[in-house]
């Protein structure tokens, strides 16, 4: 059965990449933005819903969002966990399929997992997107190439 959503620690992930944004505090709102717009160039690659989600300690955390971007990001209010949310979500969307949860918080995991939910480190899934981001390079250069050779074959 597919994934219906993958549902992110998105300072979980943060934490764990630090070659996204390398020069910028993990909580900054440049981390948090570079994050949302790989994992939505992820989603369109994936065609699985992404939600990511955010501590935000009772403050209004932002993060800017280009037009068109598909990535549902969350920030939890005072009193609330990212780890709170991503719990009801992974307890709400079992009765309609298998959700991914991307944490390096391994009672999160138990918990997800005891749901029906499936996990992943966050090292694993930044392997997972890196190599769909390498993989799509490649599928362009392919491209490419063969539209060039085909320009020049017309003339």
């Amino acid at each position: 059965m597919p994934l219906i959503r993958i549902l992110v620690d998105g300072y979980s992930l943060l934490h764990a990449w630090p070659a996204l944004e390398p020069a910028k505090a993990r909580h900054s709102e440049e981390a948090r933005t570079a994050l949302v717009r790989v994992l939505s160039e992820y989603q369109n690659r994936l065609g699985t819903p992404i939600t990511v989600f955010f501590d935000g300690q009772g403050r209004k955390p932002t993060v800017s969002k280009e037009a068109g971007e598909p990535i549902e990001v969350i920030f939890s209010k005072s009193g609330q966990t990212a780890d709170d949310l991503i719990e009801r979500a992974a307890y709400r969307f079992r009765e309609y399929g298998p959700v991914l949860v991307v944490t390096d918080d391994f009672a999160e995991r138990d918990l997800v997992t005891g749901l029906g939910g499936l996990c992943s480190s966050c090292a694993t899934f930044i392997a997972q997107i890196e190599g769909e981001m390498d993989q799509t390079r490649r599928d362009l250069a392919r491209i490419n190439r063969r539209e060039r050779q085909e320009f020049r074959r017309r003339g």
